[in-house]
């Protein structure tokens, strides 16, 4: 017949088990994990589909940050929910910096959008550390070469004449192609039916494939179109003009005051260890002044716009404060 275990002996066993549990945790913060890290592949988490901005520019990022890093950095592509879903998996992560993430700047919007749809947040801004931003572009708008629209004028003058005519497509609800046009509809006064599909990928191929007739996107993921002849940009969302479109005209310039940038940047986990995020600073600072990902980048119509940590938390936090006003004006969609 077993005997039960005295209450010291009961105790003890408490004991050793949470010694256990703390000699578990403690190689994610002491000095030698961050001094052997990265001691196997980094995981880069890309929100969104092959060929929209996020993957344009987290592929050769993640390449430059491999290489001053010293260790692999494989992307995944994990798409969905207006990115969403991959944003989720990177902020729940284990914070030990082997599961990275490459936001665009629907990040601000999605945790006013759970809230404006009264459902469960899918990850909220303070469980992720912002580390660095890359790139900072206004979305243009974009339609087919063969479209009857030359001018942002013809665009609006037939979206006010026939509501509902032009479709739109989007890399999801509350994206950053999916606001802009929201912004734009308010401005102008006109109805436009929105098709989201699950990135800005797949967005732009139904472009081309006339199953929407305009979409709102960055440059880099339009620019290889309008040079093959096969798109027209008519407007956008930033002032002045672009270099990598300096034909297009600003919405302001055109009397619509609405202004949107469509970023990205590279987050952590929160609660990963600061030593790790040192490195993975400098590694970033590194990359955003590294020849190969100012070419890859730049020969996509995008320029680099590097902000160091401090920085970008502060752009961030920002960004997240005009975003949710936004959000709060759309309303349920």
């Amino acid at each position: 017949m077993m005997q039960a275990k005295s209450p010291s002996r009961r105790a003890m066993s408490v004991a050793l088990a949470g010694a256990a549990a703390i000699a578990a945790l403690a190689p994610l913060s002491g000095p030698a994990f961050a001094q052997e890290y990265p001691a196997r592949p980094i995981t880069l988490v890309v929100p969104f589909p092959p060929g929209g901005v996020a993957d344009t520019v987290g592929r050769p990022v993640a390449d430059a940050l491999g290489r001053y890093l010293g260790q692999s950095v494989v992307v995944e592509n994990k798409s969905g929910a207006g990115g969403g879903i991959g944003m989720a998996h990177a902020a729940k992560s284990t914070p030990d910096g082997y599961t990275l993430l490459l936001a665009l700047s629907s990040i601000t919007i999605i945790p006013e959008a759970d809230k404006i749809l009264n459902r469960s947040p899918m990850y909220q801004l303070n469980q992720l550390v912002p580390i660095a931003r890359f790139t900072a572009d206004p979305t243009v708008l974009a339609v087919r070469a063969d479209s009857p629209w030359k001018t942002y004028a013809d665009f609006i003058a037939h979206a006010k004449a026939k509501p509902g005519a032009i479709t739109f497509g989007s890399s999801g609800n509350y994206g950053t192609m999916h606001v802009p046009m929201e912004m734009l509809k308010q401005a102008t006064g006109t109805f436009m039916v929105h098709v989201p599909y699950t990135g800005a990928g797949p967005a732009i191929v139904g472009l081309l494939g006339e199953q929407v007739d305009a979409l709102a996107t960055g440059p880099a993921t339009v620019v290889q179109h309008v040079k093959a002849g096969k798109l027209r940009v008519l407007a956008h969302w930033g002032t002045g003009r672009l270099a990598a479109l300096p034909d297009v005209p600003s919405l302001t310039e055109l009397g619509a005051k609405v202004t949107f940038s469509q970023w990205a940047g590279l987050f952590a986990p929160a609660g990963t260890p600061e030593p790790v995020i040192a490195k993975l600073r400098d590694a970033a600072r590194k990359a955003a002044t590294d020849e190969k990902v100012i070419r890859t980048i730049g020969a996509a119509g995008t320029p680099i716009q590097y902000l160091d940590a401090p920085e970008f938390a502060k752009f961030v936090a920002e960004d997240a404060k005009v975003m949710a006003g936004v959000v709060q004006r759309i309303g349920k969609q």
